[in-house]
């Protein structure tokens, strides 16, 4: 039986994966929790894909400071949802090469910021599959507002 079988299934109709399963794999916890939800996994696509949700509200705990009169989703924690969907990725497609490890970031490459994150904007972020070897996940990271790109970056990560 598979990783994406024994997590416990969605309250919502709507998604592949919600809260109860994300925390049984992310060792993260609010306040840096930053998954929301998994909308669609493709592990047997040309590259393997993974698509999340991250529901921005105004009561994220970083809006006080940043900034109180215009507030904006700091550029280091899109980042950062980036690298937990891409573990989400590693954890469901590489379940025995992740299994009983946590993940660790590694690096980031070619980070681009496209428009402000605020207050009420619904996050998809997308992480899709460069490569895997010797336990190093590489991959491609964006973030969408709707249509709109609003962040991406090449992303890599281990399981220890």
């Amino acid at each position: 039986m598979s990783l994406l079988e024994t997590l416990p299934k969605p309250q919502a109709k709507d998604c592949l994966l919600d809260y109860a399963a994300i925390l049984q794999l992310l060792p993260h916890r609010f306040p840096f929790l930053l998954i929301d939800r998994v909308l669609s996994f493709e592990p047997d696509a040309e590259k393997a894909k993974i698509t999340c949700l991250k529901n921005v509200s105004f009561n994220e705990p970083y809006f006080m400071g940043h900034f109180p009169s215009d507030p904006v989703m700091p550029g280091v924690l899109q980042v950062e949802a980036m690298a937990q969907a891409g573990c989400i990725l590693a954890y469901l497609k590489f379940e025995e090469e992740s299994k009983g490890k946590r993940p660790a970031f590694m690096g980031v490459d070619g980070c681009r910021f496209r428009r402000a994150v605020r207050p009420g904007d619904c996050l998809r972020i997308e992480a899709e599959l460069e490569e895997f070897r010797r336990g190093i996940i590489t991959f491609d990271g964006k973030i969408f507002v709707g249509e709109d790109r609003v962040a991406e970056a090449k992303l890599k990560a281990t399981m220890v």
